[in-house]
């Protein structure tokens, strides 16, 4: 399953998320959203696998991905809707 890390304030994250929707993707059974707020475990786990502590962050198996255009083109071409 794909993770999105995301922060609920970041409007890069909502973007993403408003982009998943209209593509028929839902949380749980395409993808699963881990809180990566500042000073949680999750924005550890993207600052230690991606090397920089920004969401949204994408982790599917080895592919590990920032940028919120890059991700929606990611989710487009990998996740099943």
């Amino acid at each position: 399953m794909i993770d999105l890390y995301m922060w609920e304030s970041c409007p890069f994250c909502r973007k993403v998320l408003q982009a998943a929707d209209r593509m028929g993707l839902r949380e749980g059974e395409h993808y699963r959203v881990i809180n990566a707020a500042p000073g949680t475990p999750g924005r550890d786990v993207v600052a230690q696998k991606g090397g920089k502590a920004m969401v949204p962050f994408l982790v599917d198996g080895a592919t590990y991905m920032y940028e919120s255009d890059d991700i929606i083109e990611y989710l487009r071409k990998n996740a099943k809707g």
